[in-house]
């Protein structure tokens, strides 16, 4: 018996959020429905409800989703690492899904620029299975998606970033190529600039500088690691380099990461690092991010510039065992600080979006939704 299910539905831009109900089906056999525990929202589906960003609609929203699976399909049987899936396990999936032969996945190890990429919360919820993103009462994971056991120690708040924050830092930091003895800056401490410091420090940096405007994320990055933090709405831009060099002797920092999605951060950074320096932006997801950079920096300084958008599968391994390895360093748990039904997802919208919760969570409960396989 088949039964309907609720899901916060994207309506336009702006526009509150309605819960509606959608009819579930058996899954096909590479897929497989789970019932979301939690969905936390990213910096990336504000964006996209304040209209900064394309994302078709009507649709459901979210991509950082952790839930138990309740239908497997008959050839889903293992996981990422080759471990056996079974209904009842709690499992956290990629952000995106491609099940298609492609230069850029097959040649070029990069399936996360296959065209024939879709992303969770990126689908119109009226296209069938209509459970295609994180807020809601079930998702359907769908064939080409990367599935990961999660073990039961971790809670849901520790697991829902791990599938895009934490991995798209395992990428960062891996781009960056952070050496023991680096100094290391960050700009921008929302939860990506926040692991990004635990991850630096993870992979031996000496020093980790912290660049936020907000003081409750300042002193929130020193626990996550970072040695040293500025509070960039009292330095100007002159005062800021002058701080980071000074405390990055002889010449400069080694790696500069930006994560603050401002692109008046970029030609300061430049001014950062020293001669051979990496410079790795990740935050600049939205169209007109333009900046200006005097191209004889670069090539004078042996500048190394590079972008970063999603990630491979693998980081969503590494994600997982640097959280599970660092879960008693670190509180990770405590990054996400709003907890809301999914009822009460216009108040979780609007709190996040004005950084007054660094990252909310909505809890769908699935009440009246259960999916009956009898």
């Amino acid at each position: 018996m088949i039964r309907s299910a609720k899901a916060a539905v994207y309506t336009a831009p702006g526009a509150p959020f309605e819960i509606r109900s959608y009819p579930l089906r058996p899954v096909t056999a590479e897929e497989v429905l789970v019932q979301v525990t939690m969905a936390t929202i990213c910096r990336s589906d504000i964006h996209s409800y304040l209209g900064h960003r394309p994302n078709p609609c009507p649709g459901i929203l979210g991509h950082e989703i952790v839930g138990i699976i309740r239908n497997l399909g008959a050839a889903r049987c293992s996981d990422l690492r080759g471990d056996p899936l079974a209904v009842g396990d709690r499992v956290t999936w990629m952000e995106y899904h491609q099940n298609e032969p492609s230069y850029y996945a097959d040649i070029r190890n990069l399936p996360q620029k296959a065209p024939n990429l879709k992303k969770y919360g990126h689908d119109l919820v009226t296209d069938d299975p209509h459970f295609n993103g994180g807020f809601s009462e079930y998702c359907y994971i769908m064939p080409g998606t990367g599935i990961l056991k999660l073990p039961e120690q971790l809670t849901d708040a520790e697991a829902a970033p791990l599938n895009c924050g934490v991995a798209t830092m395992a990428c960062v930091t891996e781009e960056a190529k952070i050496e023991l003895g680096d100094t290391v800056v960050i700009q921008g401490l929302g939860l990506l600039g926040i692991y990004g410091c635990a991850i630096a420090k993870a992979r031996g940096a000496r020093k980790v500088i912290g660049i936020d405007a907000v003081p409750e994320r300042l002193a929130l990055a020193r626990k996550f690691g970072a040695d040293m933090v500025l509070n960039l709405s009292t330095l100007d831009e002159d005062c800021l380099v002058h701080e980071v060099r000074s405390a990055c002797l002889p010449d400069g920092a080694d790696v500069v990461i930006e994560v603050s999605g401002n692109p008046k951060a970029i030609p300061p950074a430049i001014s950062m690092l020293r001669h051979g320096g990496c410079y790795v932006i990740a935050g600049l997801v939205n169209p007109g991010s333009f900046f200006t950079l005097d191209g004889n920096d670069l090539v004078r300084k042996l500048i190394t510039l590079k972008g970063v958008h999603n990630y491979h599968p693998r980081h969503l391994i590494q994600a997982l065992d640097f959280v599970m390895s660092h879960r008693q360093q670190y509180p990770f748990a405590d990054l996400v600080d709003g907890i809301f039904p999914l009822e009460q997802i216009n108040e979780a919208f609007t709190r996040a979006a004005a950084h007054q919760v660094l990252r909310a969570a909505l809890i769908p409960g699935a009440t009246g939704g259960l999916y009956d396989e009898s």
